[in-house]
């Protein structure tokens, strides 16, 4: 679920980042229109959320390192429970 969850906070900020591109060309420079700032300010809520989850992921421990490149490491945490 935390997986779904990271990628739809990737989409929306790549997503944000493209609108954010199209409103600073489009109002070129217009200081009527606020739409930059307030994409951006859309673009750090989202963000500070995907931070969230990823540091609530890591802390439940739903979220961790299994890389086929670490393999030492799995290797030892099979092993610490027969040392007891």
């Amino acid at each position: 679920m935390l997986k779904i969850l990271i990628v739809f906070f990737m989409l929306a900020l790549v997503i944000s980042l493209g609108s954010g591109l199209y409103f600073l060309m489009a109002d070129q420079g217009n200081l009527a229109k606020k739409r930059l700032f307030t994409s951006l300010g859309i673009r750090l809520a989202l963000a500070t959320g995907l931070i969230t989850v990823i540091i609530f992921g890591v802390a439940t421990g739903q979220l961790g390192h299994k890389n086929p490149w670490d393999a030492g490491t799995i290797e030892r945490q099979e092993r610490a429970p027969d040392s007891n």
